[in-house]
């Protein structure tokens, strides 16, 4: 989806009230993969630190990464603590997460073609580049992306999570129709 359809579609999904509607909400503002969502549990939220800690052991590429949460993201997983269930995205089976295929099904149903869950990593990461303009390295930390060299990397042991939270913030606030909000992202 191009970034800018990003906020229409949005809005089309908040006035759904599934739970795949809400996983896909999350999705979409965390720019997290299909796994790392619908196998989240609770413990993996910091509700105080407003951050997701998803284990090394459900990313792509075997590392822990800090999701810093919006206003919006929380907004959506808190009430979802009153199911009590393992799984923030629990499926219809009690206890078991939401399938790996709901979110999609739920694109089909909206009539929304040639659209893939993943593929709003690509709409957030074009966005960051051409709206927000942000720094590379920010960008691509936000998408759990290796950044630089073997050598870059055994130097660089930030994950830049406060300008991760800036720019997750401005996201969030655009792909929920807020404009005019200003945040510096850059050095």
């Amino acid at each position: 989806m191009h970034w800018q359809d990003a906020p229409a579609f949005y809005a089309d999904l908040q006035g759904r009230d599934a739970m795949s509607a809400l996983a896909l909400r999350f999705t979409c503002l965390t720019g997290g993969r299909t796994s790392e969502v619908l196998e989240m549990r609770w413990p993996e939220i910091d509700f105080k630190a407003r951050l997701w800690t998803c284990p090394a052991v459900r990313m792509k590429g075997g590392i822990e990464h800090r999701v810093p949460l919006t206003d919006e993201m929380l907004a959506i997983v808190e009430p979802l603590q009153a199911m009590a269930s393992d799984y923030v995205f629990e499926g219809q089976k009690r206890n078991r997460p939401l399938s790996n295929m709901a979110m999609l099904m739920l694109l089909r149903r909206m009539g929304v073609e040639s659209v893939t869950v993943h593929g709003f990593r690509s709409t957030f990461r074009d966005w960051a580049s051409e709206v927000a303009n942000a720094p590379r390295e920010v960008a691509e930390m936000s998408l759990s992306h290796k950044v630089g060299s073997d050598v870059e990397r055994a130097y660089a042991r930030s994950d830049l999570l406060e300008r991760r939270r800036l720019l997750m913030d401005r996201w969030s606030g655009f792909v929920n129709g807020e404009t005019g909000k200003v945040v510096k992202i850059g050095r």
